[in-house]
């Protein structure tokens, strides 16, 4: 059997399985039924690894094992695979997320915070930075500075930002307008981002500044984060974030926003 290195490399990717387990799970497919050793010789896998491997993906729901002597393997519908796939995903990440809720209140939790409390007492405020790589992870980050945030919040971002703002940050965004937060937000508003600027002005102050691209987010007068890329250049894998603790910095940056915030359009 020959498979395209392409095509197993897009299904380990799509189904998070390993190389091993892609070959031996299209061998089957291509066979039907059969048995480890068949699928040995067929997928090129060491015959000591396949019995692991047919025991890894009947767990996972891409196979199942067919009771007799020999032992065979009978391969599903690639439709009811995709199925069992995304019920096994669900169930686990209930589970998961279950566990990590129990660790709100327990022994971990307390020995975690006392560890991180403990350790950062002996690191410097301008040591406090980083890079992030990646959307979802410069998202995961701005969304704990709303969630820090105690004074205020200034964002500024682009059109086509301001629409995944509100679908990753509003619900910490209007938390943090609960607890007495001032809100910014500033970006260029066009026809595509108008009902989402308006829906953010409930929580916070909104306004247009068409002309002007910049991606960046002061919290408290004290902490920054500022992307450094165009987010229309970029693709959303490799955008790239920077993350400053500086108070002097972020003091000046946000005393230069404010002097610039009048000038912007408000949202009516």
């Amino acid at each position: 059997m020959i498979v395209k290195e392409e095509f197993l490399s897009r299904l380990r990717k799509i189904f998070d399985l390993n190389l091993y387990e892609v070959k031996v799970w299209t061998a089957l497919l291509s066979r039907g039924t059969s048995t480890a050793g068949e699928l040995s010789s067929i997928s090129d896998v060491p015959r000591s690894r396949t019995y692991d491997i047919l025991e890894s993906l009947e767990k996972k729901g891409f196979i199942i094992m067919k009771l007799g002597k020999p032992i065979k393997f009978v391969a599903l519908k690639p439709e009811e695979v995709i199925e069992r796939v995304k019920k096994n995903l669900v169930t686990n990440a209930r589970e998961k997320s279950k566990r990590l809720e129990k660790l709100k209140g327990d022994e971990v939790l307390r020995e975690l915070s006392t560890l991180f409390s403990d350790g950062i007492k002996y690191v410097e405020p301008s040591d406090l930075s980083g890079a992030l790589k990646g959307r979802q992870n410069i998202y995961n980050h701005l969304d704990m500075l709303v969630r820090e945030a105690q004074n205020s919040i200034t964002l500024v971002t682009t059109a086509d930002g301001l629409n995944r703002k509100l679908e990753v940050l509003l619900p910490s965004f209007e938390k943090a307008k609960k607890r007495g937060v001032e809100i910014k937000i500033a970006a260029p508003i066009n026809h595509s981002n108008i009902k989402i600027a308006k829906e953010l002005s409930k929580i916070g102050q909104v306004r247009d500044l068409t002309g002007l691209i910049a991606r960046f987010m002061i919290i408290d007068g004290e902490q920054i984060m500022f992307m450094l890329l165009n987010d229309n250049d970029v693709h959303p894998t490799y955008d790239i974030g920077i993350w400053i603790n500086t108070e002097f910095f972020a003091q000046a940056l946000d005393q230069l926003f404010k002097i610039a915030w009048d000038g912007f359009k408000p949202i009516k």
